[in-house]
């Protein structure tokens, strides 16, 4: 499959959701020559069937500890920017003292047809976030206000999420087991390599479901 036979991101994404999983963008990566794209693990799914594709709307967010004059508004501003097929990126510099995301957030987001959010920080609301579908990541869950303990100092810049520098427009990939992000200038030649080991895969799956030998299966199609 051509990744550029999408006629546009959104058919993409589908298709990336539909065909692949942070693993094997992983080995792709690996392949490309990009071996740090895997975000910490303790970045995980809010519920487990979540899985998010788009490109990174980041957001840089800082502890603070008093409450200042209009606390929310670049918070607001961020999110009412994004559009459709982003992913709210967002970095908190690893804070376990304010909660960044919740319910109604990610309801505004929905309506901007954002397809998700990864944040590096906690979020609230997840009985919420999970039934509304929306596939929101975070590294823990905490029922705090951001308000007085964290705020928005930009978006649309580079941040650090997860340990990984995350561009604005790179695409995001996040599941079970974890969240992997792909630089522009490795989009196409990732992409396509991954697809095509997918499809390798289904091939040595059937071949080992038939008895064939690890060894023998891999020293025919060399994937693993």
């Amino acid at each position: 499959m051509g990744v550029f036979s999408f006629s546009d991101d959104s058919e993409m994404f589908q298709a990336m959701k539909a065909k692949l999983y942070s693993a094997v963008l992983c080995d792709a990566l690996d392949q490309a020559g990009y071996r740090d794209q895997a975000m910490r693990a303790d970045l995980r799914p809010v519920y487990s069937e979540a899985v998010v594709v788009g490109r990174a709307h980041t957001v840089l967010s800082v502890d603070v500890y008093a409450v200042g004059e209009d606390p929310y508004r670049l918070e607001i501003e961020a999110v009412d920017r994004l559009k459709p097929g982003d992913v709210l990126v967002a970095s908190t510099g690893k804070s376990t003292r304010t909660c960044l995301w919740g319910e109604l957030l990610s309801t505004a987001s929905v309506a901007r047809g954002a397809r998700g959010a990864v944040i590096d920080g906690y979020v609230r609301d997840v009985r919420q976030i999970r039934d509304m579908g929306f596939p929101v990541f975070s590294t823990g869950m905490k029922p705090v206000d951001s308000r007085g303990r964290g705020v928005v100092m930009d978006y649309g810049c580079p941040v650090n999420c997860g340990d990984v520098v995350v561009q604005p427009g790179e695409i995001v990939f996040g599941d079970v087991d974890g969240v992997v992000v792909i630089p522009k200038a490795a989009e196409k030649a990732v992409l396509e390599t991954a697809f095509q080991k997918v499809a390798g895969e289904d091939r040595v799956r059937e071949a080992l479901q038939g008895g064939a030998l690890l060894k023998e299966v891999y020293d025919i199609y060399g994937i693993l």
